[in-house]
């Protein structure tokens, strides 16, 4: 197709009106010979080939190329490619949101009159998710503490799951089981495995090297990195993901190219991020472990994880905390809020900035009350993204807080 560039030079160009060159003057022009260093953000929504038997071609997956962004963009392949790369996977697809790619994880491999057996201590969402939609669709959610093999073997014998669904790090009870286990007894028992890798980050932990078959990102998080892009990703091998991306096309859950882009230039730091996070976490958890206002402090830095600790690439163990405060109710825990001035109140984590989020309102909110205390989520429990700031910023800030909600030093 010959660009429409001037109103001489171009094969029936002289006969357009001025409409129909503002409309089309300096679009569809030949690639250049250079490659740009960086990936550009193409917006297209369609994508236009000299002839049809190629657009044929790519719409039956014959070859490859780009038809309609809800398909495929090249922003968002280069994106999919970079993640899939650092997880250690052959693919991956990328989606709106994490809550897009947690679903379309549980999609792939969950049919009616099938279960999922599932860890109870997930983010709120994907518990409602579990416990709530899935039940409408004909499949049911069993939960089991995948920190106890014997009770999991036990359920997997009874229950037959065909999808096994886990947390890295849990949210927020920061409980890491030991995946490369759970994976195998899984698979010995006939059922998949997907594991939302968000807190841990791939620089951390690759489930896929434990033989995990879906990797969950949401992007929104330490992968973008900054608190201003939104997105999820799943990572698998190629026939997997090119199932999701059927799902994609269909639910239309795709993530645009701006988000790709600047999720994509997220990436690129997160080595130097998450070393920074994590030092910043160790000192703070141990600081907070050392203050009577604090009566537990769940970091898996504090602990000694067992047969979990070979699944790390590295002795750093993340940048999330949680912890509760001493004898602490609602309103205790409104003052803590309210008393910080460094450390930002906000519904997210894995920013550059330290966030806290206290989860019986917001993250776990709807957990009903009972099961969140059979949990372990008190209502003084606090979770604490701590940032890249100085850590005696952090700290200094949250001795405020503490102050502030309890009235002792």
């Amino acid at each position: 197709m010959a660009p429409i560039n001037s109103r001489e030079g171009t094969p029936g160009a002289s006969e357009l009106g001025f409409a129909s060159r503002a409309v089309h003057s300096g679009e569809r022009s030949a690639r250049p010979d250079f490659t740009p260093t960086v990936t550009p953000i193409y917006p297209a929504t369609a994508f236009v080939y000299d002839d049809t038997e190629t657009l044929d071609a790519i719409f039956g997956n014959e070859r490859a190329g780009y038809v309609y962004t809800r398909y495929a963009n090249p922003t968002t392949t280069a994106l999919e490619t970079a993640i899939a790369s650092l997880e250690g996977t052959e693919d991956a697809v990328a989606f709106a949101s994490g809550m897009g790619a947690v679903y379309a994880a549980m999609l792939l491999d969950v049919r009616a009159g099938d279960r999922i057996l599932a860890a109870p201590d997930v983010y709120g969402a994907t518990y409602a998710i579990l416990s709530k939609m899935l039940p409408t669709l004909g499949a049911e959610a069993v939960f089991v503490d995948l920190l106890d093999l014997d009770a999991f073997t036990e359920k997997l014998k009874s229950t037959r799951p065909t999808l096994v669904y886990a947390e890295t790090i849990s949210n927020p009870l920061l409980r890491v089981a030991d995946l490369k286990s759970v994976t195998q007894l899984a698979h010995e028992h006939g059922a998949r495995v997907a594991v939302d890798n968000t807190f841990a980050s791939p620089w951390l932990v690759n489930p896929a090297a434990l033989g995990v078959d879906s990797v969950i990102h949401s992007t929104t998080k330490y992968l973008g990195g900054h608190g201003d892009v939104t997105g999820g990703v799943v990572a698998a091998s190629a026939p997997r993901a090119a199932e999701l991306r059927e799902i994609n096309k269909l639910i239309g859950a795709v993530l645009g190219p701006f988000e790709s882009w600047l999720t994509l230039r997220g990436l690129k730091t997160l080595p130097l991020r998450m070393r920074q996070h994590s030092d910043n976490a160790a000192t703070v958890a141990t600081w907070l472990e050392s203050d009577f206002r604090v009566s537990r402090v769940n970091y898996p830095g504090l602990e000694d994880l067992g047969g979990a600790e070979a699944m790390f690439n590295r002795p750093e163990r993340g940048g999330m905390i949680s912890f509760e405060i001493a004898n602490a109710g609602r309103d205790d825990v409104f003052r803590f809020l309210e008393g910080l001035s460094l450390v930002v109140p906000a519904t997210t984590l894995g920013d550059v900035y330290s966030l806290v989020l206290y989860p019986a309102i917001s993250s776990h909110r709807a957990v009903p009350p009972e099961e969140r205390a059979r949990i372990g989520i008190s209502d003084g429990l606090v979770r604490l993204s701590v940032g890249i700031e100085e850590v005696d910023d952090i700290i200094a800030d949250l001795d405020r807080a503490l102050t502030a909600a309890s009235g002792v030093r």
